[in-house]
């Protein structure tokens, strides 16, 4: 990967030897789900691994890629991520991460380029694909593209502590009868670093599944409907069997979509990515 050396001076190493832990913080749901206080841990270095993953996913592994806007699409998609950012007066069916990233990444200390401190959920300041592509060598571009790369650590941090705060959005969502069996698949996966990369993966992929604008004809695709799929009770098989769900959830998703949506262009695609959960 063609990853540029970072300005920060502190980087994963001012965790020392501190571990993420995937535990329940919202509000009320530890007393509806008391089970739910039990936490499962990653290492710094396994998150930064799972991020670069990611990245490889999203960008192929390069800085170029940090900053894209895909056609047909009308957001830019940044970072390792590729996390959402939606011009001023635009709003999509799709959650919108950056300004989140943004401001993640802030409250650990990195140097914001000038025109993303203009204030907190700043729009994207290019309007259309077109504005974007024609701006690739612009000073806003490089700036903003070089922040990205100086962060690729922060970034990963920012995906697991979305993969932390997803199982009480996804229980909360949930019917009352699925609940136990989405946190049972979900606490399947979290056993092996090959299952906690598939989750961290698809939840910045799909999102959580919880949002009903991100559904067509009544189903979503998200990483809530992914688990749901799964009935199994073995900790290897786990990722094995969340690749076959995940590839049955995206098949449908295509399949309800929108014809003018031309979403089966993209499935060859996510169904190669989600061959990398079971290493298929």
């Amino acid at each position: 990967m063609d990853k540029r050396r970072p300005s920060r001076k502190q980087r994963w190493h001012r965790f020392g030897g501190v571990v993420w832990r995937f535990a329940v913080v919202a509000t009320g749901l530890i007393a509806l789900w008391p089970e739910l206080t039990q936490a499962t841990t990653i290492s710094h270095s396994e998150a930064l691994k799972i991020g670069k993953r990611v990245w490889q996913n999203e960008c192929g592994g390069t800085i170029s890629g940090l900053t894209s806007w895909n056609q047909g699409e009308d957001f830019a998609s940044l970072g390792i991520g590729h996390f959402i950012w939606y011009p001023k007066g635009r709003q999509g069916p799709f959650e919108e991460s950056f300004p989140k990233l943004v401001s993640f990444v802030s409250s650990r200390g990195a140097k914001l380029p000038t025109f993303l401190l203009v204030g907190r959920g700043q729009p994207c300041p290019w309007n259309s694909r077109a504005e974007f592509l024609k701006a690739q060598n612009a000073t806003e571009m490089n700036k903003l593209r070089r922040f990205l790369a100086d962060t690729i650590d922060l970034q990963a941090e920012f995906l697991v502590a979305r993969l932390e705060a997803a199982l009480p959005k996804m229980l909360a969502e949930a019917a009352p009868a699925d609940r136990t069996n989405v946190q049972q698949q979900f606490e399947r996966l979290t056993k092996t670093p090959q299952g906690c990369y598939a989750l961290i993966d698809y939840v910045n992929f799909k999102g959580e599944g919880v949002l009903h604008t991100e559904r067509y004809q009544g189903q979503g695709w998200g990483l809530l409907q992914v688990l749901e799929a799964m009935r199994g009770n073995s900790d290897s098989g786990a990722p094995d069997e969340f690749a076959q769900a995940a590839k049955a959830v995206l098949t449908r998703r295509v399949q309800n979509a929108p014809p003018d949506r031309h979403e089966s262009r993209w499935l060859t695609g996510w169904l190669r990515r989600v061959n990398s959960y079971s290493g298929g």
